[in-house]
């Protein structure tokens, strides 16, 4: 979006948009998967899909997975 609006390149969005997809869309089926083969929980679970809609809120989830492996 930078790209777009500050610099004026529509190229950018056409490139990075797609890639950006199809990370959100594996980021989805991992945790899914997650749950069942971790198992990380299905609120877990369900917190990382939330998180990655959320600015920043993928590191909240980090912060989150490193206590459980303290634990």
């Amino acid at each position: 979006m930078p790209l777009k609006y500050m610099g004026g390149n529509e190229i950018g969005v056409k490139i990075m948009g797609p890639i950006h997809g199809f990370l959100f869309i594996a980021l989805v089926v991992v945790a899914a998967m997650a749950v069942e083969r971790v198992p990380i929980g299905k609120k877990l679970g369900f917190a990382t899909i939330v998180a990655a809609v959320v600015p920043f809120g993928p590191f909240v989830i980090d912060h989150w997975l490193k206590k459980l492996d303290k634990d």
